[in-house]
């Protein structure tokens, strides 16, 4: 085959940009939009070409699958079943590890290795939250770990389809859906361990806790600081409790009983359950109780039950925490709801002022919960505590007017970003919707009634109609752009790899090298070549290129085409050494904070130590 100047300027920019991606020193997108340009410029590609990328249908699928993704985190599911897997590995690295790759095998299995990483990176990031694990040790097994899974059905992953079809195509019949799960199994054994070693090498710490400024801290690190959760109480008004249709003001609540009511939660008959299915109002003097309404109520524990008795009310645990952790957040604070850390600066008009003069509650619908004065924590009979130069209130209020005091009042300071942090709360009373639509999405998905694509985009936007992400703005802010700019502008590469000749050059230049060493030689070479080329190409592209050369390389040696087929398969299927090879090592790229060289230290090495299990494996399951 002739070697074309436009192969060779191609083969240059692809060998220009990998430095660029390995250097580290320019952003991968910027690399990819530039190389994609400079192919448009000497006239390899025409600009419909170029741009075809961001309309393929991988892309469009990876942007749903961030908001379907984002929601998943937004409503606490993740959370949740972080938590189940949490129980099922322990606190153990390599067990939590050897978890998340095991899902995310069985799942991808049945479901586009895309989908999966999609479904597991929320749950996963909240895993490594949870046991102070940092991300970056589990996503990109994550990754890796969903083509695993793709090797065990048909439908697992599209190059499975491809062979299947070239073989029933030359009269040897069409592979069965199970088919694959015998060598898919060894691959999934061969390839867990090899990760499971050399993702040691991404030696990574959390260093979040240490980069943080020590006055903005988290809601929950407030919640604990100043041990809310230490005399926090549920309490349940029952029918025909004497506090129904009475109002706080009346009950004198703090005088007789020393018992300070924070909010009421209700159950609210709204006839669209979507929208809204709890009700927290926070405490004032207007508040009015009724038949069961939650009262969330902060008291020694004597006094919580002397009011209970003196109103039918129902004591819901024995406390809403455990004392040595702290307050729960969804007990303090929600999407509608939250606290923050206000400072008394030594100008303020508040200092010598009685709290219960403050006028906080009255001009900005918010509670004073405690102050923190010299490192003690003041958290009974505030409202005759005078404020000093100096102190931090914890304060109570909707986001909304938390964010107002922020803006408007000048003799306080409010810590932190209200808004930011309002955005992050989880809509826990969503999680079951968005768990309906993510079962939905995968069931949709492994039916195959509808291209995966269609399933996931309704998934997104039914999201959004339902309140698990609470707007567009929201659904926008989950995408990760930068990784939807590097798979949209390394698309059209592949296509100028093809087009320019040289993904045919270099494929029949390896096979025909080296068929003449023998069957296993060629099993090899077909292997590593398909290897190769998916580093560059999708491994669809690469499996629909390489399975008429497989097929015809077996078929004039006289041996059986299936394993030579199967080593296509595989070959296109396991890439791992470079993020814009395949959708999920993008996907994974921006959250465990990797760069391209991470990706060439782990994932190549175990690409090609898997590629050699793989050509030993195949003739025993499939003789040559």
């Amino acid at each position: 085959m002739l070697v074309s100047l436009d192969m060779v300027l191609t083969l240059a920019i692809l060998a220009i940009a990998s430095l660029l991606f390995v250097s580290g020193r320019v952003r991968s997108d910027l690399v990819a939009v530039g190389a994609l340009t400079l192919l448009v410029m000497l006239g390899i590609l025409t600009t419909n070409e170029a741009l075809s990328g961001f309309s393929n249908s991988v892309v469009i699928m990876m942007i749903g699958l961030f908001v379907v993704g984002g929601a998943i985190f937004q409503t606490g599911l993740a959370k949740v079943v972080s938590g189940k897997l949490l129980r099922l590995s322990g606190n153990h690295e390599t067990r939590l590890l050897l978890t998340v790759m095991l899902s995310a095998s069985f799942i991808g299995a049945f479901v586009s290795n895309t989908g999966t990483v999609a479904v597991m990176l929320p749950i996963v990031v909240s895993l490594a939250a949870s046991t102070g694990v940092h991300p970056g040790r589990l996503l990109m097994p994550l990754a890796f770990a969903s083509s695993l899974g793709g090797m065990l059905t048909l439908i697992g992953t599209p190059p499975n389809m491809v062979i299947s079809e070239t073989l029933e195509q030359a009269g040897y019949g069409a592979l069965t859906f199970f088919s694959f799960t015998p060598i898919g199994l060894i691959c999934l054994a061969a390839g867990t361990i090899l990760i499971a070693l050399f993702s040691k090498l991404l030696n990574r710490k959390d260093k979040r806790n240490s980069s943080k400024r020590p006055h903005q801290r988290s809601l929950e690190e407030l919640a604990k600081q100043y041990s809310l959760g230490n005399n926090l109480y549920r309490l349940k008004v029952n029918e025909g409790s004497t506090i129904v249709n009475m109002t706080l003001k009346q009950l004198s609540v703090a005088s007789q009983f020393h018992v300070h009511i924070h909010e009421v939660r209700r159950r609210q008959s709204n006839k669209n359950p979507f929208l809204k299915t709890i009700n927290t109002e926070l405490a004032g003097p207007n508040t009015t109780f009724h038949t069961e309404d939650v009262i969330y109520a902060a008291g020694d524990y004597e006094h919580i039950v002397e009011f209970c008795e003196a109103y039918q009310l129902a004591l819901m645990s024995e406390e809403a925490v455990e004392k040595k952790e702290g307050a729960k957040l969804e007990d303090l604070a929600n999407s509608q709801i939250g606290i923050a850390e206000v400072l008394i600066p030594s100008n303020s008009k508040h200092i010598n002022q009685l709290v219960k003069h403050s006028g906080f509650r009255e001009n900005y619908s918010v509670n004073i919960l405690g102050i923190q004065r010299k490192g003690v924590y003041l958290l009974r009979e505030l409202k005759e505590e005078r404020m000093r130069a100096g102190d931090a209130l914890l304060i109570q209020g909707e986001w909304k007017h938390i964010s107002r005091l922020a803006l408007e009042h000048e003799d306080v300071v409010v810590v932190g970003q209200p808004a930011d942090a309002a955005a992050t709360m989880p809509l826990r009373h969503k999680a079951p919707i968005a768990a309906a639509i993510m079962v939905l999405m995968i069931a949709a998905m492994i039916i195959n009634v509808v291209p995966a694509v269609v399933c996931v985009m309704v998934a997104a936007i039914l999201m959004v109609a339902t309140g698990c992400l609470p707007n567009m703005e929201a659904a926008y802010k989950t995408v990760n752009w930068e990784s939807i700019v590097l798979i949209g502008a390394m698309i059209p590469m592949s296509t100028a790899i093809e087009k320019t000749g040289a993904a045919a050059m270099i494929s029949e230049g390896l096979v025909q090298s080296i068929g003449g060493f023998g069957p296993l030689a060629l099993l090899a070479g077909i292997y590593f070549a398909t290897s190769f080329m998916t580093l560059f190409i999708s491994n669809t592209a690469c499996a629909v290129l390489f399975a008429p050369i497989a097929l015809a390389a077996a078929i004039s040696m006289d041996v059986s085409p299936i394993p030579y087929l199967f080593a296509v398969s595989i070959g296109a299927s396991m890439c791992f050494a470079v993020p814009f090879s395949t959708p999920p090592n993008a996907l994974v790229m921006a959250a465990g904070r990797y760069k391209f060289l991470d990706y060439v230290k782990v994932g190549l090495p175990v690409q090609v130590l898997l590629g050699i299990v793989m050509v030993i494996a195949l003739p025993f399951v499939f003789p040559l």
